[in-house]
């Protein structure tokens, strides 16, 4: 699961240039890449959700929205290629439910029958363990897609009197204009509909807005980013659009600039049984059903311990929960969802103790003499993993990890250095919560004596 948006910077900005000297030197003629059309087969799926066919000379083509054993056409251009005909289709092809599939740009693999789809996304984990070297029980994928995901972030923009709402086209930065998305939950249905009448408020050719939604149980939570103008001058405006769909609360902005416009009541969620108001735009799993299934994997894994360090905590999802039973120290680097958790926290009867500090485990991750008071840890890492926190672990003298994941590659590297310290890798459960993408979870047990 994404927990950030962190981008890799590509090397220096010069400066915007103009003509051919923008496409690498002034004095050389750009030539746009030719493209050839071929006949392949493909013979995998590959962990992105494109068939990979190879060609002659060992060369690697990368085909979207195919699947392994087909005979298909492509057109292309380096090793990037565009299916054109299906020749001969495999049967475990099935039809798409979705008519934007293959021009949006978020669901990859709707075409495969359950089976193979099941089958690639645990292969997904189980080659990327493979990789590090690393073997282990592997169980089923856990469907984890419930009533579908409660959060999203839809692009809007405004065209004179044109208004696109969407999300972005496949390899694309255009926004693929929406009726509905099915593969959300029932409770964000309007939100196309709010995210056109925020982008209609504001100057036209204005910066598309990026609005985040989360479907909480006080109504739907809405942060909007690349608004041309403040939030406060659309008060009147936002009031009467909160009122018509039900809005908990509007904030503009990101970071320490956001501005809460308007709040008619906390968004809420529960966490098993306590209640926990979320910070804005604030990271929580993209499906209920997901996180209860987290959730109750790490409470079995750590069913024994008594004393447990949560890192990465977010607003407790792990931690709350396992406070019936356990004292919990939890850590995060986001001040927001610290606080979070301590106000749900301080508002239950009958929990064990539970504090929660705001620290970065990523540029300050809690060093052995630290950790070594507790008999068990989980990590709950974004998505680039825990390769500081996890050389940390493995230096203490705690007994059980759980690790959580929502990338395989980065888990097994933190993996790897745990079993080299003598942890034994106990089992692994990859879980579907973004169902149709590329994304999978898991979490994975850790022991040693």
């Amino acid at each position: 699961m994404v927990r950030d948006n962190r981008h890799k910077r590509r090397g220096k900005n010069p400066g915007r240039k103009r003509g051919n000297e923008a496409r690498g030197s002034r004095d050389k003629t750009y030539t746009p890449q030719a493209k050839t059309l071929e006949t392949v087969e493909i013979s995998e799926l590959g962990r992105r959700g494109d068939g990979i066919a190879t060609v002659e000379g060992g060369e690697k083509r990368f085909v979207p929205y195919t699947l392994a054993g087909e005979t298909v056409e492509i057109e292309s251009a380096g090793n990037r290629s565009e299916l054109k005909t299906i020749k001969t289709a495999s049967p475990d092809r099935t039809q798409p439910f979705c008519p934007h599939f293959t021009i949006c740009g978020g669901c990859a693999v709707q075409h495969a029958s359950p089976l193979l789809y099941q089958s690639w996304k645990r292969g997904i984990v189980e080659t990327a363990l493979a990789n590090k070297g690393l073997s282990t029980e592997i169980d089923p994928l856990v469907d984890a897609h419930g009533q579908g995901r409660r959060r999203v972030t839809f692009h809007a923009k405004r065209e004179r009197d044109q208004i696109q709402a969407g999300l972005m086209k496949y390899h694309s930065h255009r926004i693929l204009d929406l009726d509905a998305c099915p593969v959300l939950t029932s409770d964000l249905a309007p939100a196309l509909e709010i995210a056109r009448a925020f982008a209609a408020f504001v100057p036209t050719r204005s910066k598309p807005l990026d609005i985040q939604f989360t479907a909480t149980e006080n109504g739907l939570d809405c942060n909007i980013r690349g608004a041309s103008v403040e939030g406060s001058e659309l008060f009147s405006e936002i009031v009467e659009l909160a009122d018509q769909h039900n809005l908990a609360r509007v904030t503009f902005g990101s970071g320490a600039t956001r501005e809460v416009i308007l709040e008619r009541q906390a968004p809420t969620i529960s966490v098993g049984d306590v209640k926990v108001t979320l910070p804005p735009a604030s990271f929580l799993q993209a499906t209920q059903d997901g996180e209860e299934v987290l959730a109750s994997l790490v409470l079995e894994h750590l069913e024994e311990a008594t004393n447990i360090a949560d890192l990465y905590c977010g607003i407790g999802p792990f931690a709350l929960r396992l406070a019936k039973h356990a004292a919990i120290s939890a850590y995060d680097n986001d001040s927001t969802s610290i606080a979070a958790l301590t106000n749900a926290y301080n508002h239950v009867q009958g929990l064990k103790p539970l504090t929660a500090f705001e620290r970065d485990l990523s540029e300050d991750p809690l060093l052995p003499q630290e950790l070594n008071k507790f008999d068990a840890a989980i990590f709950d890492p974004p998505r680039a993993g825990a390769p500081a926190q996890a050389e940390q672990l493995a230096a203490s003298t705690i007994k059980t990890i759980v690790g959580v994941s929502c990338d395989p590659a980065s888990f097994a590297k933190d993996a790897a250095t745990l079993v080299e310290a003598g942890f034994t890798l106990q089992c692994v459960t990859p879980i579907d919560q973004f169902k149709y993408t590329a994304h999978v979870e898991l979490v994975a047990l850790f022991e040693r004596k």
